[in-house]
């Protein structure tokens, strides 16, 4: 539910906090104190399109929208997985919006103090918050709705898991059934190219460590003349000296000599002398290696040539079928899987149409049921609409559920014809209204606006608090048009409604505003010479005095007492009211 919201530079608003009760709230005030303005905010709140230079104050260069949402277990289910899905849910159990409206036009929007689009606030928004006055967020008025209100009013939810589970199961085969069918001649000529990659890389006999070795081979075999002529010219200054010149090992043994005969004298040379005996027996070996290197060395040409075709065929492969030897490996075996599954296309292909029409029976099965139930349902609901419309005076109003389906050759045949079949079903459904005897229904979105429409949203809601998920629920003006009497009855159906979600009421009318559980008045004044708007919450003494200017008086003695009785009333009817779900009209 909307527990908290902050509403800063916004219209005549300079800076409101308002702290909102479960059950019912309800705004009261004078005509342009702003209580249609702080369902403005709402409605920004939630991504709801507006001119920044319309709404801030002026004087202001922004405007700042914040609310805080308390997630309920019911709440945190509904919201979790869209907030996962856009990685902006951080477990706790609270949620919070806001938005800043920039006269340049720049909108700052955040959850949960990420930044994110304007898009993603209105989707969060409609999981949220219903405003009815406000189109956009009212899902009543969404026909792709309205099919999931009629199955969670019927109950159907888990029997329409099973269907979309069989149906998702009958996309793939079908999917699976077209890749099978495509052109014989591109089956033809995909067969040819995929027997020629699958030759060829066979033909090569790859071995992922073998391209490495090639390349060593490749330098050695093409410095061959100057690996000889280096490892000579070692050995030679090692072990064979030159004419002008002895060699290393001769001069380290004449020194091994002399040191020999110093530690005669000294013994304390003995660890020098031992030192470069040690290095002349390392680099005799050193001698011995180089020359059995040099003696080795092998000057090839017909072995280059080989090894530079083999790296050339290598690089060749790699050019058409991957970076590395490996990579051309394995495409090499995923061409022979798919040259495989081609060859033996026709008995997948039986398979598959085995399963598919395997799969659309039980599809068209799990359908038939359903929307037997659904029109069994919608008959139920129909009547419990109509029956809520004339309980608030609205008795020749006709509420109707519209189930269509359309035919598809592809789909399941029932009653015998074959209909068209998604996820859901093969119904589609619409809520269709006709306020007036003698009228057409029509769709929600056509109706006229204010009382009327107001009551056969409060209706709906009334009958379909169970089924729907949305937690808060705000009527703008729902009392307009409407009597006193009537004003009795819709309160009580907003109470009632209260039960299952949060409800925010802007109301005209005391008996409405009665039965609140919480109540804040909306006043405007003049500080500064500028309009500002307030909001206070009242507190039971001064609910009275409200609800006594509300019946129209000035706190005389009648007003006031007539505005007590009208609290003792409310407060009466909600202690001895009925179980929820139960509707009575003469308990009402």
């Amino acid at each position: 539910m909307l527990h908290e919201l902050s509403i800063r530079n916004f219209a005549i608003i300079d800076q409101v906090r308002l702290t909102f009760a479960p059950g019912l709230n309800v705004f009261t005030g004078e005509t342009g104190a702003g209580k249609s303005i702080i369902i403005d905010a709402v409605s920004a709140l939630l991504g709801g399109r507006l001119s920044g230079d319309t709404v801030i104050r002026t004087g202001a260069e922004r405007a700042v929208i914040e609310g805080i949402f308390a997630l309920s277990p019911r709440d945190a289910a509904l919201i979790r997985p869209a907030l996962e899905e856009l990685g902006l849910d951080d477990g706790g159990d609270e949620l919070i919006l806001s938005r800043e409206l920039n006269r340049s036009g720049r909108n700052v929007c955040r959850v949960n103090g990420r930044a994110v689009t304007v898009a993603v606030l209105e989707e969060l928004g409609q999981k949220l918050i219903d405003i009815h006055g406000q189109g956009e967020h009212l899902s009543l008025l969404r026909v792709r709705e309205h099919l999931g209100y009629l199955d969670r009013y019927a109950g159907l939810t888990e029997e329409r898991a099973r269907l979309a589970e069989t149906v998702g199961e009958l996309r793939r085969v079908r999917q699976a059934l077209q890749d099978c069918l495509r052109d014989e001649r591109e089956l033809a000529r995909r067969m040819d190219l995929l027997q020629f990659q699958v030759g060829e890389i066979e033909a090569a006999r790859l071995d992922p460590a073998e391209e490495e070795q090639l390349l060593q081979q490749r330098t050695l075999l093409a410095n061959a003349e100057r690996l000889m002529e280096l490892a000579n010219s070692g050995y030679t200054l090692l072990n064979g000296g030159e004419p002008q010149r002895r060699a290393v090992l001769d001069l380290l043994g004449a020194a091994v000599h002399d040191l020999a005969q110093l530690e005669k004298l000294d013994p304390a040379v003995a660890p020098h002398r031992q030192a470069v005996e040690d290095a002349l027996y390392q680099l005799e070996d050193v001698a011995r290696a180089l020359r059995v290197y040099r003696d080795g060395i092998e000057y090839n040409p017909a072995r280059l040539e080989q090894v530079e075709e083999r790296l050339s065929l290598i690089q060749s492969l790699k050019r058409k079928y991957g970076e590395t030897v490996a990579e051309v490996l394995r495409f090499g075996e995923n061409a022979r899987a798919e040259l495989e599954a081609i060859s033996h296309n026709e008995e997948r292909l039986a398979a598959l149409r085995e399963q598919e029409e395997a799969l659309l029976g039980r599809a068209g099965e799990q359908a038939a049921r359903l929307s037997a139930a659904r029109k069994e349902a919608a008959a139920l609901l129909e009547r419990a609409v109509e029956a809520q419309l004339a309980e608030l005076k609205m008795e020749g109003a006709r509420f109707v559920v519209a189930i269509e389906r359309a035919e598809d050759p592809a789909g399941p045949e029932i009653d015998g014809k074959r209909w068209a079949l998604d996820g859901t079903g093969i119904d589609r459904v619409e809520f269709l209204i006709a306020p007036n005897v003698g009228e057409p229904p029509k769709p929600l979105a056509r109706i006229a606006s204010g009382g009327e429409a107001s009551r056969l949203m409060l209706a709906l809601k009334s009958v379909l608090s169970q089924a729907d998920s949305v937690p808060t629920l705000i009527f703008d003006e729902i009392d307009a048009g409407i009597s006193g009497r009537v004003g009795t009855l819709v309160g009580r159906r907003l109470w009632n409604l209260a039960r299952d979600h949060q409800v925010l009421c802007v109301t005209h009318l005391p008996q409405i505003a009665s039965l609140g559980d919480c109540h804040m008045c909306v006043s405007k004044s003049v500080v500064n010479e500028r309009s500002v708007t307030q909001v206070r919450p009242l507190s039971d003494g001064e609910r009275v005095h409200e609800l006594a200017g509300l019946l129209g008086g000035n706190n005389t003695g009648a007003s006031v007492l007539n505005a007590e009785e009208l609290l003792a009333q409310g407060r009466e009817w909600k202690q001895n009211r009925v179980p929820a779900g139960v509707k009575s009209a003469a308990q009402e």
